[in-house]
């Protein structure tokens, strides 16, 4: 049986007119974090899919055989919140957390509502610290 493709690719389109196409409220929260994004992993950003913009790539396998290749972070501005992508885990980073302010998480996935719930400093520290962990899987 063929395993099925990954759907969620890099691509070409324009993180710009993606970001534009936000509410002004949100594209704010996106160019602030597409800052610290930048910042953390020397690349710019590309878009993968049709709404997640993405730093840099690295190298998988996961546990049914697949490969591939997928961004160090990234985030999408989502309905219910932004979606930042810490893919080291977020486990390791309790400490940080704590002192974030308002938000929730999933494995890999920080939740936030607007940027101003939460310390933008602590978040930058999030992002470098995640992109750090994953240093040793990234394609160059």
């Amino acid at each position: 049986m063929a395993k099925a493709e990954l759907k969620t690719k890099v691509n070409d389109a324009s993180v710009d007119d993606f970001i534009h196409a936000q509410p002004e409220s949100v594209a704010s929260d996106c160019r602030a974090i597409m800052a610290m994004m930048r910042k953390a992993t020397g690349e710019e950003p590309r878009m993968w899919g049709a709404s997640i913009v993405g730093y840099g790539r690295y190298r998988y396998k996961g546990a049914s055989g697949r490969e591939g290749e997928w961004m160090l972070t990234g985030f999408s501005p989502r309905k219910a919140a932004l979606s930042v992508y810490i893919l080291s885990g977020l486990d390791q980073f309790a400490e940080l957390l704590a002192k974030l302010g308002k938000h929730s998480t999933g494995k890999g996935c920080l939740y936030i509502k607007r940027l101003s719930d939460v310390d933008p400093k602590v978040l930058e520290r999030l992002i470098v610290s995640g992109v750090k962990a994953m240093a040793k899987l990234r394609v160059k």
